[in-house]
This record gives structure tokens, C-alpha cells and sequence, in this order.
């Protein structure tokens, strides 16, 4: 049984679905559904989806660079993406989710809406899911999908605070301009904000992170007021001011930091952990989605290589993820303070990359070859 229907909870239904076991999904929303923001998928989820039977083509936009810029919007460096093979895509979420839910149910996998999860019991035959409206589930294995406060992380891991990282961030949607399909990043000195075309340029995201000591909840679901983030953006120019001026609808969240999961499964074949549930990410690699997806085809492809052996399967998964996530975390952390250096620094950050621009432009893109290079489908 896979508790949420988000990114990893419904690509981990189709693979298993796709090695014939039994699945089920319970979902605590009345629908299956996304909140209005963009992700970005990158190679080593789009084979993800291409071995799931989706074509990323059709679900996103091909990115067609990405630049970094100052605040005052002067080009900084700009990396041309690949337009062959396994490339980036700018995607709305909520088009993303709806690609895998049908591909989840043309796979025959049942969903139970409105199931909210209060407790589960691990017992000696697997688990025992009881939800907010009373009703009791028992299933041989339970896989945890559904993010930051998953009941089955705190089943298996105890509880673990997370702690503030003195950054807030908002998300905005925009009417887009039918411009290129790039994607944009705007450093300033304690700030940057993120932002590209969605839906063949109809839609712009935005999401413009500061750090600030005055924390802010957890979760994208805040609404704030346009002007705020207005305000915190005054001083960005390029194209910035113009974007934020259209902002009718704003959400704003704090950005904390969570540890990898110690125990990613229960050692006995019972419960196992995936996505957000195992190992939240700051959003500065754009890898959340993606690492979701890969951990949705490893987990299916482990239990897939030892029927009949799930503590074995589950113990391979883990030892395939751990490292890997781990290190992708760590370098969403790291992103997180480059794109928000002061001067000195900044200017002669600026300046060696504007350099590396010149002489070696498919330098950054070979830096972070080996996330997405990376074949877990191979």
C-alpha cells in the first residue's frame, strides 16, 4: 500500500503495477490534484518517466538555456541546454501529476481519497494503517510517500525537528509573455528569484527566496500579500519589476532543513520510506521531483529483483539511495548561500564565471554530470 498520490507515490504505483504487484494508494485530499507552481525535471528523472511509458515532450517545455544574472538583471552566464536525448523541461506541477495519475490508473492501480493516516502499526504480518475517519488498513508493506510529515517516517525515524534556515520563499504564477524557454536566476546580496515560462509561454513562475530572521510556516499553501514580496524586490531590476507588478496572488513558506532519513525501511519487509518522506531537499538543485522519481524506480525494481524477500529488497534500495540523495541534498544547501553572496565576493564570483562562461561554456552543466548523467533505469 503507498500512502499520497504525489510525484513519488504515484510513479512507485506504476512501476510496481508494472512488475505485477497488487497496489493501492491512499490519499488524504478529496481529489488527486497540485498546487499552481512550476518544477523543473532533468535527465535522470526524464528517463524516469520515458521507462514509465510518459513522454516528457508532452509534459513539459524542453529548457532551452538557463542564465544566471545579477540583480540589476546584467548577464552573468548562460548555459544552452541540450535539445537531444534525455533533456530539462520547465513543467507545471500540476501537469506533471496529472501525466502519472493516468498512467498509474491505465496500470490498474486503486486510490481511496479523503484518507487521511492518524497511526500505523507495525505488526508480524506487515502494517496496520488507521485513518482520521476511523477506518483500519492492513497490508503486508506500506510505502511512504507523502512528504515533509510523513506518519511512516515518524514510525520509523522518531520524531526529528527540523530547524529554520533564516530563508522564506514565495511562489507566484503569472500571465506569461511567450518568451524563450528559459529559465532565469537573479542573485542579489541576502535574495535571488527564480523564474520561467510555463505551458508554451502562457504562465511565468516565480519563486523569489530572502533571508530574513522573522520565520515563516512550513508548506506552500500561506497566502501573503503581493506587496510584501513587491517590497522585498524592490531593489532587482531586468525584467524583475515588470514581473512582480502582475502579481495578483502570492504564497509564501519557510525554508527549513531537514535531516536524510536515518532508517529507510523497518529491517523486516514491513514499511519502507521514498521522496519527501526520506529525504526532503531545499528547492536550490531543482532535484526534489526528480529524486522522487528515481527512488519510486529503484524501490520497484529492488522488490522486483527478490520476490518473496522484501527485507532484502527493501535493505538494496536504501543502499542505492542513501549516498546519492544525501549528496544532492548537500548541494542544494550549498546553491542556497551561492546565489546570495555580498561584496566583495559577489563581484568576483561574477566575474569567474563570466570568465569559465567564455573559455569552457559547457563547463557548470559537466560540473553536475554526475546528477544528471545518472541512469537509474539502465
Amino acid at each position: 500500500m503507498v500512502l499520497g498520490a504525489g510525484v513519488a507515490g504515484l510513479a512507485l504505483a506504476t512501476a510496481l503495477r508494472r512488475h505485477g504487484a497488487e497496489v493501492s494508494i491512499l490519499e488524504q485530499a478529496p481529489r488527486i490534484t497540485e498546487v499552481g507552481a512550476g518544477l523543473q525535471v532533468s535527465p535522470n528523472g526524464a528517463r524516469v518517466l520515458q521507462a514509465l511509458g510518459l513522454d516528457p515532450d508532452t509534459i513539459g517545455d524542453r529548457t532551452e538555456a538557463v542564465e544566471l544574472r545579477d540583480h540589476a538583471g546584467r548577464l552573468v552566464s548562460r548555459l544552452a541546454m541540450p535539445q537531444e536525448g534525455p533533456g530539462f523541461y520547465l513543467c507545471h506541477r500540476a501537469d506533471l501529476i496529472a501525466a502519472l495519475e493516468q498512467a498509474m490508473r491505465e496500470a490498474g492501480t486503486r486510490v481511496q481519497l479523503l484518507q487521511k493516516v492518524e497511526e500505523i502499526t507495525l505488526t508480524d504480518t506487515g502494517a496496520r494503517i488507521r485513518t482520521a475517519i476511523g477506518s483500519d488498513h492492513d497490508t503486508p508493506l506500506v510505502f511512504g510517500a507523502d512528504g515533509l510529515h510523513s506518519p511512516v517516517r515518524r514510525t520509523l525515524d522518531g520524531p526529528r525537528d527540523p530547524f529554520f534556515t533564516g530563508q522564506v520563499a514565495w511562489r507566484a504564477l503569472i500571465p506569461g509573455d511567450g518568451g524563450a524557454r528559459v529559465a532565469q536566476v537573479f542573485m542579489g546580496p541576502g535574495q535571488h528569484l527564480v523564474s520561467y515560462p510555463l505551458r508554451g509561454g502562457t504562465l511565468r513562475n516565480i519563486v523569489a527566496v530572502q533571508e530574513r530572521r522573522v520565520w515563516a510556516e512550513e508548506g506552500w499553501n500561506h497566502p501573503d500579500d503581493p506587496a510584501a514580496l513587491q517590497s522585498a524586490f524592490h531593489r532587482f531590476g531586468g525584467p524583475v519589476p515588470g514581473w512582480l507588478e502582475t502579481v495578483r496572488e502570492v504564497y509564501l513558506w519557510g525554508l527549513f532543513r531537514h535531516p536524510v532519513t536515518r532508517h529507510w525501511h523497518d529491517g523486516k519487509g514491513r514499511a519502507a520510506l521514498l521522496g519527501d518522506a526520506a529525504h526532503p531537499t531545499l528547492p536550490f538543485m531543482a532535484q526534489g521531483a526528480n529524486m522522487a522519481l528515481e527512488d519510486a524506480w529503484v524501490l520497484a525494481r529492488s522488490l522486483a529483483a527478490k520476490p518473496g524477500d522484501a527485507a532484502g529488497a527493501l535493505r538494496d534500495y536504501a543502499t542505492a539511495r542513501q549516498d546519492r540523495v544525501t549528496r544532492v541534498v548537500g548541494m542544494a544547501n550549498a546553491n542556497a548561500r551561492n546565489y546570495h553572496l555580498r561584496a566583495p565576493l559577489a563581484p568576483l564570483a561574477h566575474g569567474v564565471l563570466r570568465i569559465a562562461d567564455r573559455v569552457a561554456p559547457s563547463l557548470a552543466l559537466k560540473r553536475f554530470s554526475w546528477i544528471y548523467d545518472h541512469d537509474v533505469t539502465a
